[in-house]
Parts: structure tokens; C-alpha cells; sequence
């Protein structure tokens, strides 16, 4: 009882938190950076052939030479908090480690380490469609057989940027040592409410092992808020029942994210464990891909 209620209480965290943040603009708000590392934030007042007159609230209008300018972006003004630039969550279609509703850009991606020794590697190969594969690399420790698997997903956006529909897989198995063997996994479908740095989710799965499906779902609740620039509170929740009564495992943890990486650390724990057990410990590190 007590593991359904920290759940509830997170996701009417996340529901109760702004989610306003557009992800595309046509504001003519632009984000300026130098070859010598110095940013601007502004609008552009007039741009010639070699110079560019920016109004900024900070210092006011100046000259840049475009010749000096690295990259520039047009962004949303929203993202301006107290003078300070909030970038797009780089981290923002998976939790822990399931997934979400929102999909990866076209060409966008992320490395992901967990624990460790769990691999994974995400690509976008549209905006709707992405396609990842995962090894435990046993071999590194003298073990011929080896972990593989691969993770697609189809994501679909229903109604007005807030709410996301997504159905796909985690199916792999184990090559070499003699033990070759594949055909277990997962299927699901999720829809996530919110944007991509506040959203909650909601899912179900099946699982798949033998040469059949499995007849007992899997629930899943988690959710993920934006409370300072690079910090984030997710969960990731998983409920199914069986012959004992309902089990699942439940999930608290913190990330830091600048743009460049990412680190989750938290405590995962079942909820059936009683006594002194608080959790186990969580940790992963995730790298953007192709931003």
C-alpha cells in the first residue's frame, strides 16, 4: 500500500508541475555562440554580409562579427528563466531505463550505461521510429556466451504536442559458448501525458519465451520533472500479479544532465521486501548522440 502511494504522490508531482515548455518555436529569439565560447541570448536587430546587430536584455545591443559566430539557434523564450538558458532535455524519451511515449529525433540518439555491464545504443531513424540493441559484454571476463538484444520502438504524437503514444520491444537472447539462443523478450505500449521535461506514463506488457506469449501483464507507472536547469526527479514502476498476489517494483532517483551527459542515481526495491530493506542501489550513465 505504502509503494502505491509514493507513486501516486510522484505523479501528481508531475502532473501538477508546469508543462508549458514548447519544443519548436517561430520566436525570433536566437542563441548566439561566439568561437571563443561566449553566448548571447537576443533578438536580431539587422545582419549584413560580415555583421550581426543583436538586442539583448542583459547588455544591450551589440555587434557580433558573423565570421566569429560558431552556431546559432533559434529558441524558444520560454526556456529563458531568470536570464538563464534551459536547454531541451537531451535525456528525455526514457526514464531508468524503459522508455516513454516521446521519440527520438531523426538522427539523434544515446549511449547508455548501466551497472556497468548493461549496453545500450538508441538511434533515431525518423522522428516517429527508432532502433537500439544492447550487450552485456561477457567475453570481456573469459565468457563466450554473450547477452545481446535489440530494442525497437514506433512513437506517435496524438494531441497538441502533450500526449504520446508509443508500442515497441525488447527482444534478444544469447550467442556463443555452444548456447546459442533467442526468440524471449517483451512487447508494449505506452502513453505519456506532458512534455519533455515534465511527463508521466502508463503502460502494459507482455512477455514472450518458449515459442509463446505470456499471459500475466505487466503494469508500468513512472514519470519525470524538471526542477532546476540540470537536475530531473524520475521514477520507473513495474506491477503484474501472479498466483502469491500482486508484486512489482517501484523506483526513487535523481539526474543530473547537463547537455553533454547524463548521471541517474537512485534506489530501486520490490515491493513485497519487508523488514530493513530500503533499496538497491541504481546507477547509469547516458551520452547524447548526433545533437
Amino acid at each position: 500500500m505504502r509503494s502505491v502511494f509514493f507513486v501516486l504522490v510522484l505523479l501528481f508531482m508531475v502532473l501538477t508541475t508546469e508543462t508549458g515548455l514548447a519544443q519548436d518555436s517561430d520566436s525570433s529569439m536566437v542563441r548566439i555562440e561566439m568561437a571563443d565560447g561566449n553566448i548571447f541570448f537576443g533578438k536580431i536587430l539587422s545582419e549584413t554580409d560580415t555583421v550581426l546587430i543583436l538586442q539583448t536584455e542583459a547588455i544591450g545591443e551589440i555587434e557580433l562579427k558573423k565570421n566569429k559566430i560558431k552556431r546559432r539557434d533559434y529558441i524558444d523564450p520560454t526556456r529563458i528563466k531568470n536570464g538563464d538558458y534551459w536547454f531541451e532535455n537531451p535525456h528525455s524519451t526514457r526514464y531508468l531505463f524503459a522508455t516513454n511515449g516521446l521519440g527520438l529525433k531523426k538522427g539523434e540518439g544515446y549511449y547508455q550505461n548501466t551497472w556497468i555491464f548493461f549496453n545500450n545504443l538508441n538511434f533515431g531513424i525518423t522522428d516517429n521510429i527508432s532502433l537500439g540493441g544492447g550487450i552485456v559484454p561477457t567475453f570481456l571476463f573469459g565468457v563466450s556466451a554473450t547477452p545481446i538484444w535489440v530494442l525497437p520502438k514506433v512513437s506517435i504524437p496524438l494531441a497538441n504536442n502533450k500526449l504520446h503514444a508509443a508500442v515497441g520491444g525488447l527482444f534478444g537472447g544469447v550467442i556463443g559458448g555452444g548456447v546459442d539462443s533467442f526468440g524471449a523478450g517483451l512487447a508494449y505500449g505506452v502513453l505519456t501525458y506532458g512534455n519533455r521535461d515534465h511527463n508521466a506514463t502508463v503502460g502494459i506488457g507482455f512477455g514472450y519465451g518458449g515459442g509463446e506469449w505470456g499471459r500475466i501483464p505487466i503494469f508500468t507507472i513512472s514519470g519525470m520533472t524538471r526542477v532546476k536547469k540540470k537536475l530531473y526527479l524520475i521514477s520507473e514502476n513495474y506491477f503484474f500479479t501472479s498466483d502469491g498476489g500482486g508484486l512489482g517494483m517501484i523506483s526513487a532517483a535523481l539526474r543530473w544532465s547537463p547537455e553533454n551527459f547524463a548521471v541517474d542515481f537512485g534506489l530501486i526495491r520490490p515491493t513485497e521486501v519487508g523488514g530493513e530493506f530500503i533499496g538497491a542501489p541504481w546507477l547509469g550513465v547516458s551520452i547524447p548522440l548526433g545533437r
